[in-house]
């Protein structure tokens, strides 16, 4: 920031722009998603996949309907099986000293649980 675009901000607002550091951001997001409870696959794409899934497994030619519930019931399992699995590959990635989770880590996880 050049000393006139400083000043003139100054002049401005009264005080000056902090830059938070790099990852802040991101600590506070995985908190707060730590601390809900809430689903976070929108409901309608999830319910048009669960569908879309059954009528290409099934042989019949009339299409299946779900009720509320039980489309409810199929995301809350989705979404603790999606959130334990990556559970798994951030173990994975740490008992190899790394922080990031890798492809590789997601790829032991498959293979450990037959996935």
């Amino acid at each position: 920031m050049n000393n006139r675009s400083y000043i003139s901000s100054q002049l401005i607002t009264g005080f000056r722009k902090l830059n938070s550091r790099p990852g802040i951001r991101a600590l506070k997001e995985i908190r707060k998603y730590q601390k809900s409870t809430m689903l976070l696959i929108r409901k309608l794409p999830f319910a048009r996949l669960v569908k879309e899934i059954a009528n290409e497994v099934s042989d019949s030619s009339f299409g299946y309907r779900f009720a509320v519930e039980a489309i409810a019931a199929l995301q809350e399992a989705a979404e603790a099986f999606m959130v334990q699995f990556f559970e798994n590959a951030l173990l994975c990635s740490q008992h190899a000293k790394r922080i990031t989770v890798m492809p590789r880590d997601i790829q032991l996880v498959r293979r450990l649980f037959s996935i």
